[in-house]
């Protein structure tokens, strides 16, 4: 995957070491960067907080966010991206949360992906609406959104 090789190049030529906190996909962005020989020098770790509990406990989301916005939302994947900078000796994180499906609501929507990334500037959040396409594509997608977001970040460094 040449999207998470730019971004472990990149890093490593900036000095810049990764956290990813996901919850729908499950560790896929820690998995594309650490299936890449050399990845140990850029990421230092990934959070799987699939539950809610967990973005609370590992992550430090607020339970009043949780409960106001729900899960799948910029709150809360600015939470868990602001987390995982903060409980990791990083300087870059992203977040994804969201609804793979099957199922999702009128309100959210299967293929709804909120994602998060927070560096030393501060937490910039965004919504994608990948549709219905089914839950391995969504996933996929996802973890492919958060790679360009990383290398987007670095590249702005």
């Amino acid at each position: 995957m040449n999207l998470a090789v730019d971004v472990l190049d990149y890093a490593k030529k900036h000095g810049i070491t990764i956290a990813t906190a996901e919850s729908c996909t499950g560790g896929m962005v820690a998995a594309a960067l650490t299936d890449i020989p050399g990845s140990s020098a850029v990421v230092e770790r990934g959070f799987v907080t699939y539950t809610n509990r967990a973005k609370m406990e590992m992550l430090g989301v607020s339970s009043d966010t949780l409960g106001a916005f729900g899960a799948v939302s910029e709150e809360v994947a600015a939470e868990m991206a602001r987390g995982a900078l903060n409980h990791a000796p990083v300087q870059l994180a992203v977040s994804i949360t969201g609804i793979a499906g099957p199922g999702g609501s009128e309100f959210k929507p299967e293929g709804r992906v909120c994602f998060g990334i927070a560096d030393g500037h501060g937490v910039r959040t965004e919504t994608v609406e990948f549709g219905a396409m089914g839950r391995d594509k969504v996933r996929l997608a996802a973890r492919d959104h958060a790679l360009e977001l990383l290398k987007q970040a670095l590249t702005a460094q």
